[in-house]
């Protein structure tokens, strides 16, 4: 007869060490391609020329070429193409500000998911660590979802500022709701957490 607690789970080593295998993999691409990439294209090691950026605009819009000797070129309906043939170093940052700092956020996510996969190798997930550290998964994932469009806003209000483009692109803030949902959801989650953790100390309490 099984005595074992209810909040204890089962959790095979093998089932801990392949989560823990694709955990690694995928904060390993996320680090490379999100975060060390871009940086190295702000430095000028990957060469940045042609490097742009989606942009919405205002009506359809073409800009061949160096638009007033910026080195600019637009081409689009209601979205568009902004590209740089030739970014300086600030440009640069600009284009790779958003990108690194959605890196960032998801190699935090990756963190606390790990922290997370070692207390299940102990077959107890229902610790107060663990509830933490879930609801801070949903700050983080709701920040991604609301901080990453105003920053797209503000960098490319910044990158077509004073240039040829600038009339023709439209600087907004575009949210989904998909991510929100996540986080929401996650929250809720967090929530679960809490209480399983609560209905632990209590069960302890009894015995």
């Amino acid at each position: 007869m099984n005595t074992s607690p209810w909040y204890r789970v089962e959790w095979d080593r093998g089932d801990n060490t392949a989560l823990r295998v694709v955990l690694g993999v995928g904060a390993a691409l996320v680090a490379g391609f999100a975060v060390l990439s871009p940086l190295l294209g702000v430095l000028g090691v990957t060469g940045q020329d042609g490097a742009g950026r989606t942009v919405p605009l205002r009506g359809a819009a073409t800009v061949a070429g160096s638009g007033g000797g910026d080195g600019i070129a637009l081409n689009g309906t209601s979205q568009g193409e902004v590209t740089f043939a030739h970014p300086d170093l600030a440009q640069r940052a600009l284009l790779a500000l958003p990108e690194v700092f959605s890196g960032v956020l998801l190699l935090i996510v990756a963190y606390l998911l790990y922290r997370i996969v070692r207390t299940l190798a102990a077959g107890d997930p229902f610790v107060p660590d663990n509830a933490r550290r879930v609801r801070a998964i949903a700050v983080t994932v709701l920040g991604l979802a609301i901080l990453r469009p105003l920053l797209d806003m503000i960098t490319t209000g910044q990158l077509v500022l004073g240039t040829a483009v600038e009339d023709q692109v439209s600087v907004e803030a575009t949210f989904s709701s998909g991510p929100v949902l996540l986080g929401l959801l996650i929250a809720a989650l967090a929530e679960v957490f809490r209480r399983g953790t609560r209905l632990r100390a209590d069960a302890e309490g009894l015995v």
